[in-house]
């Protein structure tokens, strides 16, 4: 009788200890103002994402500040670290994902379960990048890059509002 008296116990436990998170109709405010916010900025084309953490193929995952993408118009800028091997690149390693280019395609794959998917094709003198953003209805980001002559590496990061 004892094992059943216990699993019961465990069961109403686990039951009451699977409740939901309520929101205050502030929080709720603030989130569909920062959503909104998101989708403003992303829709005219004038956003900055502002890079926090950086994940390359090969290598250790590690925290970085300071850095950031900024698509304004046609033109994006680059100034992201770059982690990885390179190949078929200029002595010195060269410009890296640290330069400003206009834009070759722009596809904005419009939104998927609160996430907005947008492609970003550019080319400079030393390679070409395709630059795969998905970003958040919470401004968070997350960055995919993909090179001809260097590895693939992503970052995660935040819409600067």
């Amino acid at each position: 009788m004892k094992p059943y008296t216990f699993l019961a116990v465990m069961a109403i436990t686990l039951l009451f200890s699977c409740g939901t998170t309520r929101q205050t109709p502030g929080q709720q405010a603030q989130e569909k103002q920062t959503a909104q916010a998101v989708q403003q900025k992303l829709d005219e084309r004038s956003y900055q994402i502002d890079v926090n953490y950086m994940m390359p193929m090969r290598g250790p995952s590690q925290a970085v500040s300071v850095y950031s993408i900024k698509v304004d118009g046609s033109t994006i800028d680059s100034h992201l670290p770059y982690m990885g091997e390179a190949r078929n690149v200029p002595y010195g390693g060269g410009k890296g994902l640290t330069f400003k280019e206009e834009i070759e395609s722009y596809t904005d794959n419009g939104w998927k379960k609160d996430c907005r998917n947008i492609v970003i094709k550019v080319k400079n003198e030393e390679d070409s990048y395709v630059f795969t953003l998905d970003i958040y209805n919470n401004g968070e980001a997350y960055i995919q890059v993909h090179s001809q002559n260097r590895d693939d590496i992503s970052y995660r990061g935040t819409l600067n509002l």
